[in-house]
């Protein structure tokens, strides 16, 4: 099967983003039956799911927006929940109405009902019909995707919508943008909700990730280089390669990555939300950006920095290059660990084999490039009185990002 990927230019939430693919979806002229899936689950049985989805399919085709939902388990908070409405001859559910994670009292008391069931976060829907509901809902989104995808160019392969028109479309999730609002009187659309029974399991916080392992006989997970010392019911995980030692901890959650590192009680988990939001207000980096960065040419890792100077290790595909460009305040440094780089400095162009090196002085055109059939890997050591990343002037660009 030939794969689309449709990339969003900025973050948007779940509405937006399955507006694109449905735009996409619509765009050869085939009126698809989509299905839309968090990537932060996972799913024991999925002869199950199949099953499932081809049930909502069913129902999708016949004009209706469905969603899967889980028969509860416990009285879980860190879900939503589905409040069923008539049963169908299939298994199926109308939707009476959504419920945003509800309070510990208020969750046992959906479960005692019997009358709820966890909200998946998966939907099943006709593209011509999510595109109609969205417009009746929301027309600030679906006005914004038309526009956007409208602009879209196709980079590496990848369709990439216009980002200025797509940033004007507001943030909303599918559940509050459009569930929310099915089996009102205005709504000409059904909403259902089919069962899945498949050992589903929401990896939506690091407590859920936890349950899901393979805990030692002290119930301890991990992944990475972890030592357990008289710890019991302890997440580890180590990411960016440090040792991690956990001594005498219990019910704890350990994540180390290159640039952070999260220590925190598995009661808390949901607290961790609030956190970042303070990050974010301090204007702190690593609230947005990791260390490693991801380009349509390959990636760079941000190896050390400090005043008036950056360490990065730049990694470029086969046949792969960066943009023609320059750089107003800043010097750079290039040494070829492995591959060969075919350089682009001012009016010269030349070749760089392993522990070769070159230097790119500031205010002139350069360009990196991989000729070869193997990754291009160097060290790039910037100097100068300012280091943002804002900081280029594109003059040619195969991805379309010059201008």
């Amino acid at each position: 099967m030939k794969a689309r990927v449709v990339v969003e230019p900025g973050r948007r939430d779940t509405a937006p983003a399955l507006t694109l693919a449905a735009l996409a979806a619509a765009s050869d002229g085939n009126d698809v039956i989509l299905v839309a899936m968090p990537a932060d689950h996972a799913i024991a049985d999925l002869d199950a799911l199949h099953k499932a989805i081809e049930i909502a399919a069913r129902h999708a085709d016949a004009g209706a927006i469905a969603t899967l939902g889980v028969p509860p388990t416990g009285a879980d908070t860190g879900f939503g929940y589905i409040r069923l409405g008539a049963a169908l001859n299939d298994g199926a559910r109308r939707i009476e109405r959504f419920v945003e994670k509800p309070a510990p009292e208020l969750a046992a008391q959906y479960v005692e009902s019997g009358n709820y069931w966890w909200n998946s976060g998966m939907f099943v829907v006709r593209a011509s019909v999510w595109l109609a509901v969205i417009k009746q809902f929301q027309p600030q989104i679906h006005d914004a995707c038309v526009r956007a995808y409208e602009g879209a160019k196709v980079n590496d392969g990848c369709i990439v919508p216009d980002a200025e028109a797509f940033l004007q479309s507001p943030s909303d999730s599918i559940d509050y943008a459009v569930m929310e609002h099915l089996g009102k009187p205005e709504s000409q659309f059904a909403g259902i909700v089919v069962p899945l029974q498949a050992g589903w399991s929401d990896l939506g916080s690091w407590d859920a990730v936890w349950q899901a392992m393979e805990k030692d006989e002290c119930g301890n997970a991990s992944n990475g280089r972890v030592l357990f010392e008289g710890a019991t019911a302890t997440y580890a995980r180590s990411q960016g390669g440090r040792l991690v030692a956990c001594v005498g901890t219990n019910d704890l959650i350990v994540v180390e990555t290159d640039d952070a590192v999260l220590v925190a009680d598995r009661s808390h988990v949901q607290d961790i939300k609030g956190l970042v939001s303070r990050i974010k207000a301090e204007n702190s980096p690593e609230a947005d950006a990791h260390r490693k960065v991801r380009r349509p040419w390959g990636f760079y890792d941000s190896i050390d920095h400090g005043d008036r100077f950056q360490v990065k290790r730049i990694v470029v595909m086969p046949g792969a290059r960066l943009s023609l460009q320059m750089h107003h305040h800043r010097a750079e440094h290039w040494i070829v660990v492995s591959g060969t780089a075919l350089v682009t400095r001012g009016e010269e162009k030349f070749l760089l084999g392993e522990n070769e090196s070159t230097y790119i002085p500031l205010g002139v055109t350069h360009r990196l490039e991989n000729p070869g059939c193997v990754p291009l890997q160097i060290i790039e050591v910037q100097s100068g009185a300012y280091l943002g990343e804002d900081d280029i002037v594109r003059f040619d660009d195969k991805y379309g990002r010059a201008g």
